[in-house]
């Protein structure tokens, strides 16, 4: 059987070996210049969600949903994802979507944000609520991927350069550093870096263990809970394109602030901790998948989704390396749709 090489230990790079090995692949390899979950899986916020505006990535997060419900409580919390809205155009923009996610499956319903103990509700004009949705342990669930690929026979390497080792199929899966691998192998690819931050609080006094993922349409402020302590994050509004994952101390005062405000029982709270990580961006926030060159396979560019796409994807790629097709319309996802201009983005980005 011809080998396989994947470059890249997080996630998506972990869940295509496992379905790989799955699939009885043999000759299948799994590299990283540093360590398993070393790069964006391990600092990724871990929300798991359904809710998106394009019918694909609704039909990737929904496959993956049901991947989750079977790694138990220890890595997948299905406290559900709440999307408020605080004006009529983000109302309004929020049932579109609604509408869209109803039409695929996801059970998305109108809901009273009062009913989630400790929120405050007093601008919010309407909400919606997918209860499927949640929080998960991003590295915990790369880690076990990697022991179930291992077990069945995937070489594992760590601290290793995947373009090194000979290989059939090279399979870049490598996120933000997936552009300077193709580039190296005359390929280009638009997949561009983008610095995202994270705050995490102090513990939360009182705070429930079924507080879901909250959102503030509008601005995209969202927050969810670690523990006893809460998980914050933000669209910024001039975005940081390079790779100094670097954090912005404004923005932490900001979004701290943000949190008093909708959700009292955080006011007064200290910082625990902060810290930077890397979106694999592509002009139209939709992944790259496909081969795009003799030998090469891309899986990268998710825009900040790949954790929660990551088991559909490990999958599809897992089918379509060993049988040539896949029972799933990738063509929104090929290099080959920026030539044509067929492109439609993806605009429920957090």
């Amino acid at each position: 059987m011809a080998r396989i090489v994947i470059a890249g230990a997080g996630v998506v790079g972990a869940s295509i070996a496992y379905h790989l090995a799955v699939r009885g692949a043999q000759g299948v390899t799994l590299a990283d210049v540093g360590d398993i979950a070393g790069g964006a899986s391990g600092k990724a916020l871990g929300g798991v969600r359904q809710q998106f505006s394009s019918a694909p990535e609704v039909r990737l997060a929904r496959e993956s949903v049901s991947f989750f419900n079977t790694l138990g409580p220890e890595l997948f919390e299905p406290v559900g994802y709440l999307f408020l809205a605080t004006s009529e155009e983000g109302l309004a923009e929020l049932e579109e979507r609604r509408s869209v996610q109803l039409e695929l499956g996801v059970p998305v319903e109108r809901f009273d944000a009062a009913r989630v103990l400790g929120l405050a509700v007093d601008d919010v004009l309407g909400a919606v609520f997918c209860a499927e949705d949640g929080i998960a342990d991003p590295a915990g669930i790369t880690h076990e991927l990697v022991r179930r690929a291992a077990a069945r026979g995937v070489e594992v390497l760590e601290h290793v350069d995947a373009l090194e080792l000979d290989a059939d199929t090279l399979v870049l899966a490598a996120g933000a550093a997936s552009a300077a691998l193709g580039s190296k192998l005359g390929v280009d690819l638009p997949v561009r870096p983008l610095v995202r931050q994270l705050v995490e609080t102090a513990a939360v006094p009182g705070i429930t263990r079924d507080l879901p993922l909250t959102i503030e349409s509008e601005s995209g402020f969202h927050f969810r809970r670690r523990g006893q302590a809460l998980v914050l994050a933000m669209p910024e509004a001039v975005p940081r394109w390079g790779s100094q994952e670097v954090v912005d101390g404004a923005l932490v005062g900001d979004w701290m602030g943000r949190i008093a405000r909708r959700y009292p029982p955080a006011s007064g709270l200290a910082v625990a901790r902060a810290w930077a990580g890397l979106y694999d961006m592509t002009p139209d926030a939709h992944p790259l998948l496909g081969h795009v060159g003799d030998g090469l396979y891309a899986a990268c560019g998710f825009s900040g989704h790949g954790f929660m796409q990551s088991p559909a994807v490990g999958r599809i790629v897992a089918d379509e390396l060993l049988d040539g097709g896949t029972d799933f319309d990738l063509t929104p996802y090929r290099l080959e749709r920026f030539a044509t201009g067929a492109v439609f983005p993806e605009t429920a980005i957090l």
